[in-house]
């Protein structure tokens, strides 16, 4: 046991522990991007704000993944942990950021907040898992990769407001991209495969480019080197009901979090006591914080990258802080911001399909390990909360003489999802102890780092 935990704290060659920290942001660059792209696209922002969220994304996502690989006085779960942007905040944000009232700077002021929020929890949220078991977060997961679908939909078909909206081209050239990432998976190998969607993106765009559907003006135009400063789309704005929206959004990332970071305990040998759980989860909770001031949302441990853990077997916690300085790096370039946000949005849906069906394949995955011959109510668990989060997408007016200051809540099917399951659980199975809900998240951590 010694020699694994010396493992986690083991300082690599320079030149090694620089690939492998670039093999880290390689791994989870396309998802780290996506949530800017797909939030600051649907707020309509102009490609060259879209840009800066790319930057301030990779930028404060260095800065997180420092503070959590790599530690500070009270805070840093200090295991090779890379962290990213949280999918589960898209639907939820989206909603606060299209309602006139509010817009993005709503969105800024509610992820502040709930950062702080965080901070304040992370010692109490081991005490919240036996609202959360698998049947639960399972369900929560599944409903976050459906409704993140909707978006990869769109942009295979062009995005929404485009005149030529489904054209053949579109949907071929996404269907391109989705064969090609399927065929780097089944005949790559290791690092390859790894990277099967950022090799479908890159495919697709020089397809794109060849066909005249990519443009490089704005990538010319960018400067080579930028700073990043806080607060860029002005002072944010704090809204009661957007504020316990995202607070509700970050315990269920949490929750996530603790699942993933006791998966990775087990992983690297190392034990994820009480105290270290709640220096981690703390680190959730001030990088989404730092999200916030810095122009950003809100952070969570990347599922990919603790996965790549297992496959690499360098367990060395100094590769993912090498891998949090070259997403610093990449933060600072302007010019590649422009790049990614150029990336026509019928390549993105081919990837998108991708990556967000894996996001539900994950909740399916936890949902494979519940009981559902003996505890037959977990059926209905799932069957009433998916039905809820479906209520949004399916019926967007459903909601609409609701009153407004709930409509942030009532617009967010993760969220909806999330109360319907907790409330619904409790009342079908009771409680669990503490010790028993910490086994089942650390199995349910490992099933979806697996995926």
């Amino acid at each position: 046991m010694s020699d694994q935990i010396s493992a986690v704290d083991e300082r690599l060659p320079l030149p090694r522990l620089s690939a492998l920290g670039l093999q880290h942001v390689l791994v989870m660059y396309a998802g780290a991007v996506a949530v800017p792209l797909i939030v600051g696209r649907a707020l309509k922002l102009p490609p060259e704000q879209v840009a800066m969220l790319i930057s301030a994304d990779l930028f404060a996502g260095g800065l997180v993944t420092l503070l959590q690989a790599w530690g500070a006085p009270g805070v840093g779960i200090r295991l090779p942990v890379m962290m990213g942007v949280t999918f589960a905040a898209v639907g939820p944000m989206i909603a606060i950021g299209t309602n006139p009232e509010l817009g993005l700077l709503a969105i800024y002021g509610s992820v502040m907040v709930s950062g702080l929020f965080g901070v304040l929890i992370a010692p109490f949220v081991s005490r919240l898992l036996p609202l959360f078991p698998p049947v639960v977060t399972g369900t929560i997961i599944t409903v976050i990769g459906i409704s993140l679908m909707r978006v990869g939909v769109n942009w295979a078909a062009g995005g929404i407001g485009n005149p030529n909206f489904g054209s053949p081209l579109y949907l071929g050239m996404a269907l391109f991209v989705l064969v090609v990432i399927l065929a780097v998976t089944k005949w790559g190998k290791g690092f390859v495969a790894n990277i099967a969607v950022l090799i479908g993106i890159v495919v697709g765009c020089a397809v794109a480019a060849l066909l005249g559907q990519m443009h490089f003006a704005k990538v010319a135009a960018a400067p080579w080197f930028g700073i990043i400063t806080p607060f860029q789309f002005g002072m944010p704005v704090f809204d009661i009901g957007a504020i316990v929206t995202m607070c509700l959004v970050m315990i269920v990332v949490m929750i996530e979090s603790t699942g993933m970071f006791l998966a990775l305990g087990e992983m690297t040998g190392t034990k994820v006591d009480p105290a270290r759980l709640t220096k981690g989860l703390r680190a959730d909770g001030l990088g989404t914080f730092i999200g916030g001031v810095f122009n950003t949302f809100p952070y969570t441990s990347f599922s990919q990258n603790v996965g790549l853990v297992g496959v690499t077997g360098v367990r060395s916690r100094w590769v993912a802080v090498a891998g949090g300085f070259i997403m610093l790096a990449l933060g600072l370039m302007p010019k590649l911001s422009a790049l990614v946000e150029s990336v026509p949005q019928f390549v993105l849906g081919g990837a998108g399909l991708c990556m967000f069906g894996m996001v539900a394949a994950t909740g399916i995955r936890i949902l494979a390990d519940v009981d559902f011959k003996v505890q037959r109510n977990n059926l209905l668990i799932v069957a009433i909360s998916i039905g809820f989060g479906m209520i949004p997408l399916v019926a967007p007016k459903f909601f609409e003489h609701m009153p407004k200051a709930i409509s942030p809540l009532l617009e967010s099917g993760i969220l909806l999802a999330s109360i319907v399951a907790v409330i619904l659980n409790a009342f079908f199975n009771g409680l669990k102890g503490e010790a028993e809900a910490l086994a089942e998240a650390t199995a349910a951590g490992e099933a979806a780092e697996h995926v």
